[in-house]
């Protein structure tokens, strides 16, 4: 399987000429040329995760591709065919597996009302927590880590990735940091992950690595 990592929170997982696109929200360059998608999986509805003209770029070139999000994605894409996902939930897709994590959004603020998220993890190898540090209940081979949000620290995060122990892991959920932002929380994730005897990648936008 082969990740590309796009703008922000957004990826893209290929296998056997099949696409899932996780996460396409409004800090994604627009996705107009993407074939063979099979699902379009949407951890919750901000817009930075779930935007209609991205939806809607993807659905023109692959009209079958499936829409999994939380109950509240489903609601806001109500003029869209989606299935709605829950904890412990698992779907086959084209050649994917999808697994679902998770029920909540972790909090901004306590003046900011929860949101539903759920995390993912495709064919058993790869996990992301979406907005959460919801941590799966078996061995994950690839961790896709936010490194930057409103609603995270950067010692939260390096307590998630202790927890979950991940044999490689790469920084997404990041459009908000400079350079030096990236230098600074990067090197913080890669110090556990390395501390558990993984290892931790830095992709940028359009940077793909295999597993």
């Amino acid at each position: 399987m082969q990740i590309t990592k796009y703008e922000h929170a957004c990826l893209v997982l290929e296998k056997q000429g099949q696409r899932v696109v996780i996460d396409p929200g409004f800090y994604t360059r627009p996705m107009s040329d993407l074939q063979g998608v099979q699902a379009i999986v949407i951890t919750h509805m901000h817009d930075d995760h779930c935007y209609e003209e991205q939806l809607d770029r993807i659905l023109n070139n692959n009209p079958t591709a499936k829409i999994y999000g939380t109950d509240e994605v489903c609601q806001r894409l109500s003029s869209y065919q989606t299935i709605a996902v829950h904890h412990g939930d698992f779907y086959t897709d084209g050649n994917f597996t999808l697994e679902f994590f998770g029920d909540i959004h972790a909090e901004i603020h306590r003046s900011i009302p929860l949101i539903q998220n759920c995390g993912v993890l495709v064919d058993s190898e790869l996990y992301y927590p979406g907005d959460s540090f919801t941590t799966p209940d078996q061995p994950i081979k690839v961790l896709a880590c936010p490194t930057s949000a409103p609603w995270l620290k950067i010692s939260e995060v390096m307590d998630f990735v202790a927890a979950v122990k991940p044999r490689r892991c790469f920084a997404t959920h990041n459009a908000h940091l400079s350079d030096v932002g990236h230098d600074l929380n990067n090197g913080r994730v890669k110090q556990v992950v390395e501390a558990h005897g993984g290892s931790f990648e830095f992709l940028k936008p359009g940077d793909t690595a295999t597993i």
